[in-house]
């Protein structure tokens, strides 16, 4: 086979790859979930938080009128919340914490993160989705 022809196939296969992963990388940066015109604050206790990627969760419970309400947050991966000062054990289970999210637009219990508060004033945020 001809240096034209590899040259061509490879090309090819490249573009395929990069076509067809293409939606599916759009796809996982989308934020349409959220209602990012409204911040609200949540006063809870942390049940857990997944230290993961992509994304790392916080799973919040908070009191609603007498109901325990689990909210699921999406926050940023590893080494975004890394870059901001964060560590797999800077939230615990049983930690009492304000969440600022922006809330689901379809009004479920969960958010996108945007900044937790402790009890002693410290503050962590999330910034570089």
């Amino acid at each position: 086979m001809s240096r034209l022809i590899m040259k061509a196939v490879l090309a090819a296969g490249v573009s395929a790859v990069v076509l067809g992963a293409g939606p599916e990388a759009g796809a996982h940066h989308s934020f349409a979930m959220f209602d990012q015109t409204k911040e609200v604050v949540l006063d809870g206790v942390v049940k857990e938080f997944q230290w993961t990627n992509p994304h790392s969760w916080i799973e919040l419970v908070v009191d609603e009128g007498g109901r325990q309400v689990d909210y699921a947050i999406e926050s940023g991966s590893m080494n975004t919340l890394t870059r901001n000062g964060w560590t797999r054990k800077s939230l615990k289970e049983g930690d009492r914490i304000k969440l600022k999210i922006h809330p689901l637009k379809d009004g479920m219990p969960g958010g996108s993160f945007l900044s937790a508060t402790f009890e002693d004033g410290r503050v962590l945020v999330n910034q570089g989705n």
